[in-house]
């Protein structure tokens, strides 16, 4: 022990010595991160003097210099290229080397890699019938790809399609594995999109971190797993749609010569699965009495092969097949043949009105004016068989400048002339013989129709004409095929007609009302005595028929008069009650000059008569004259004779007035 202790001196300054003779290093290990600056000494080297200082031949190609007396990084590091770097480090004096010394460098791995996939869109088809927890797509083939060594992965699934999480998820976080949760609905989802992000670090707050994103379209691919579909049908869920059953009906002892027209329409299947869809074929299994009815494999229109003579119910059942063979389902047809009474077929307008642009040629579409982006479709109907639509044909048949095609009306001529076209439609039913009309209004104008649905604009103050069913043909000069036109008329004569039926009632009422002010006003100078007094009279006609008839007054409207008239037709006379005195005729005016006591003399004129045995009311010559009435004294017999004959002022002695050249005449 006591040897020792005197021999630590000398070694202490031995190796103080030896330092000062060699090259040296404070440590031969170390740390840095990956993207190190290489600008920054890693460490210092100790050379004595006289020596100088090389990198060794296993140092890391590149990866070191020496400046000095100090070793640098040449490059900047990478954990993915090396993760250990060696500096040879040799001290030569001359050319024998001294001392070598090795310093080692391990890399630290720094997250400076994102994550990648080696994908940007992945499309997988998926089976309908794909069960559940099965893996669609496996882990290797969605995972991405990160060059930081050390990094793990973590994936979130995203949708893209609204709902489409409820179907798939990854099976672990750091797993990408695609599984399926719940059952394919190619109806309702036929693909879904998703989107898959790769995170580098598990908290997504973490510093630095990086992240990678794909898309994944997953599209379902059918198979056969429903049968045929008779549509309507309503779903009860993705595997069940409850199809339709049919009805219809059809008339005894008559063979239709058509297809049957069926609620709640024809007969028609689709197969379930519609990626696939199958043609499908159709037959009768039952219920087909008598092969009475035939139905067409490929359309499935159902129609009749002989007439039903007798009012019964058939039950058909109808099977809808793949055309593979593969799948199948039926469905009910209810067919009721009834007696048919003859009734006639019916129209639900009695005018339609239709649109069309000038200038179209043969074969154009007439458009519905209230809606000018339809068709105008004339339909009649049959009160006892409303389906029997198919067996009711249509024609025009008073303008040769329309035709019928089904329910369409066409143009059959070149419109070349603006204006209001009218046309009469005539429903045939080919069963029941019954035949209905109808009045189609169609306008040709320069404007096309507009699809908002509006009309035509018209000019102010010119007016639409309608045409009522049943009025004489010869008035609807509209619709003469030699092409008669009414858009050049400012009023249709149907207008004028009631325009005139309007003045002349109005005429009429002016006229009585007239009458009476001329009454009020003169009345008293009709009330005087020549030589006697008269017998008092109550105020008012005096007139029998007037006093009879008031008690039974009809005044329902008269009728309009004809459009070729424009004024009124006076009323034909009323014949008289038993109660009223029977009237004399009118006498010759060669009976009255003679003077004879029964002849009726009219009261009116524009001379004074000096004669006597009648009473005459007098106009001046000027318009502006007073009337004047005088009574001339009238012997007893003639007096009595005239009483007998009517009262004053009567219908028919008026009427005569009407006759005389330049006066005013009222019609009673």
């Amino acid at each position: 022990m006591g040897t020792w202790v005197l021999l630590l001196p000398l070694l202490f300054a031995a190796v103080a010595q030896a330092q000062g003779t060699v090259c040296s290093v404070n440590k031969t290990s170390l740390t840095v991160k990956e993207n190190t600056n290489p600008g920054e000494p890693l460490l210092d080297i100790y050379v004595p003097e006289g020596q100088q200082v090389t990198l060794g031949p296993s140092s890391t190609l590149f990866a070191f210099r020496i400046q000095g007396n100090q070793l640098f990084l040449n490059v900047t590091p990478d954990y993915e290229a090396n993760t250990m770097l060696l500096a040879h480090l040799e001290c030569r004096s001359g050319d024998a080397v001294v001392t070598q010394l090795k310093v080692f460098v391990s890399v630290l791995d720094v997250n400076d890699n994102p994550p990648r996939f080696p994908y940007e869109t992945k499309v997988w088809e998926v089976p309908e019938d794909t069960r559940v927890n099965t893996t669609v797509i496996s882990e290797t083939e969605l995972e991405a790809q990160d060059q930081d060594k050390d990094d793990v992965l973590f994936y979130t699934l995203q949708e893209v399609t609204l709902g489409a999480s409820s179907f798939f998820s990854l099976v672990g976080v750091n797993r990408p594995a695609l599984r399926l949760d719940r059952s394919l609905d190619l109806e309702r989802w036929p693909n879904m999109t998703f989107r898959l992000l790769a995170r580098d670090t598990q908290e997504e707050t973490t510093e630095p971190r990086h992240t990678a994103t794909a898309t994944l379209v997953l599209e379902v691919q059918p198979v056969d797993l429903r049968p045929p579909w008779f549509l309507p049908c309503s779903y009860s869920d993705a595997f069940v749609c409850i199809h339709a059953q049919y009805r219809g009906a059809v008339p005894t002892g008559h063979r239709l010569p058509g297809p049957l027209i069926l609620h709640p329409g024809p007969v028609y299947a689709v197969d379930g699965d519609r990626g696939i869809d199958q043609p499908i074929k159709y037959s009768i299994i039952s219920g087909n009495e008598d092969s009475t009815f035939s139905i067409s494999a490929d359309s499935g229109n159902l129609t009749m092969t002989k007439s039903i003579p007798n009012a019964k119910t058939f039950l058909l059942v109808v099977k809808g097949e793949q055309a593979d063979n593969a799948r199948y389902s039926v469905t009910q047809v209810t067919v009721e043949a009834q007696n048919a009474n003859g009734s006639v077929p019916h129209f639900t307008q009695s005018l339609y009105r239709g649109t069309v642009g000038l200038g179209s040629g043969v074969g154009v579409v007439i458009k519905d004016a209230a809606d000018p982006s339809q068709p105008l479709r004339i339909r009649a109907q049959d009160p006892e068989f409303p389906d029997l639509n198919s067996a009711i044909t249509y024609q025009i048949t008073n303008n040769s400048n329309f035709r019928m095609e089904g329910e369409v009306v066409l143009t059959a001529a070149s419109l070349e002339h603006a204006g209001v076209f009218y046309a009469e439609v005539k429903a045939n039913n080919t069963v029941t013989s019954g035949t209905a009309a109808t009045v189609v209004e169609i306008q040709v104008s320069e404007q096309e129709p507009s699809p908002t649905g509006t009309s035509p604009p018209t000019s102010p103050g010119s007016s639409r004409s309608t045409w009522t069913p049943g009025t004489s043909e010869t008035t609807r000069t509209e619709g003469r095929p030699d092409g008669g036109q009414a858009g050049d008329r400012r009023f249709s004569e149907g207008e004028m007609a009631v325009l005139g039926g309007v003045l002349g009632a109005a005429l009429l009422l002016a006229l009585i009302a007239l009458t009476v002010l001329v009454y009020k006003h003169y009345g008293h100078r009709l009330i005087c005595s020549s030589g006697r007094v008269l017998e008092p009279q109550p105020q008012g006609f005096d007139n029998q028929a007037f006093l009879n008839d008031s008690d039974d007054a009809n005044w329902a409207p008269a009728p309009s008069p004809s459009p070729s008239h424009a004024q009124p037709e006076p009323p034909e006379p009323k014949p008289p009650s038993p109660e009223t005195p029977r009237r004399v005729p009118e006498a010759p005016a060669t009976a009255a000059d003679g003077g004879s006591p029964a002849a009726v003399r009219s009261i009116l004129t524009k001379e004074r008569r000096p004669e006597g045995g009648y009473k005459a009311v007098w106009f001046g010559e000027d318009i502006g004259a007073e009337a004047d009435v005088v009574v001339l004294n009238t012997p007893a017999s003639e007096a009595g004779g005239a009483g007998d004959s009517g009262s004053e002022g009567s219908g028919d002695e008026a009427a005569d007035a009407q006759d005389a050249p330049g006066t005013d005449s009222i019609h009673f």
